[in-house]
């Protein structure tokens, strides 16, 4: 299980109020997308998500516990800008979390736990589309190519929930619909819970089962410092998405759509006539 429940949150920065007695229950392998103009909170509320942050007030639970105070294996995290070790080859990067958390202070795996790890880490790689890359430096690959990395090494400790601070927004749109195919797919295929801030609407309502709005309800210049974001929408996309399920469109409900034959609304053939 992966359920986030948020309880009457607030934050604020000394006498400046960022997000507001927000309030949100996020089910076991949703795909929530935050919406909302720049400096709305977004950013902030998944910083707390993921333990960066503490809520000023209010609780935050992940299946019925208070979230850690710090970063945990449970959650992973992506970031726009590409959050990999120039240091280290792709099959470094991905390694490199198991053997944090094997040896926290010498980061080395031995013997039949370093092979069990390596053949997890090149089977992640694959899974992504990097077969072939193990031993290419972050420096050698396209941007498209580091977020796929990213992803991998987000997902290499099997979190209950991954963090998404619009990972996709640097990419050609090309490449951009590559990774939402990829995404899609890994969200089907594992039991992780996502939640993902983004600016881009079609990216929000073809990826995700829910979107919700942070907004200002005073925006006012003189109000900005004592009122902050709180959620003002929540859009549950329909037909319902459910991971690990088909959809009922063919090939997706943003491609091409196939005739279902005539309806009351087309023209009548013109042997009816």
């Amino acid at each position: 299980m992966s359920e986030l429940r948020i309880e009457k949150v607030w934050k604020e920065y000394g006498d400046q109020i960022v997000l507001e007695d927000v309030s949100l229950t996020v089910d076991s392998r949703a795909f929530v997308a935050l919406v909302g103009p720049s400096g709305c909170g977004k950013s902030t509320f998944l910083r707390m998500l993921l333990g960066q942050e503490q809520p000023t007030r209010g609780n935050i639970l992940l299946d019925g516990v208070a979230l850690p105070s710090e970063p945990g294996a449970d959650r992973g995290v992506v970031f726009q800008r590409y959050s990999v070790f120039p240091h280290l080859t792709v099959l470094g990067n991905v390694l490199l979390g198991k053997e944090l958390t094997a040896s926290r202070y010498k980061a080395r795996l031995f013997g039949a736990a370093r092979r069990s790890a390596l053949d997890e880490a090149r089977q992640l790689i694959a899974e992504v589309g990097l077969a072939g890359a193990e031993d290419k430096y972050p420096a050698q690959l396209s941007g498209g190519m580091q977020q796929r990395l990213a992803l991998a090494q987000a997902l290499i400790m099997r979190p209950k929930v991954l963090l998404l601070d619009e990972p996709f927004g640097a990419l050609d749109p090309g490449i951009r619909a590559e990774i939402h195919t990829l995404m899609k797919r890994l969200w089907h295929e594992t039991q992780m819970t996502v939640v993902m801030v983004t600016h881009d609407m079609r990216e929000a309502f073809t990826l995700a089962t829910r979107v919700v709005a942070f907004e200002r309800r005073r925006d006012r210049p003189e109000e900005k410092e004592r009122y902050g974001a709180t959620i003002t929408k929540d859009i549950s996309i329909w037909p319902p998405r459910i991971a690990g399920a088909a959809s009922i469109f063919s090939p997706d409900r943003d491609g091409p759509v196939t005739s279902l034959g005539h309806s009351r609304d087309d023209l009548a053939p013109l042997g009816d006539i």
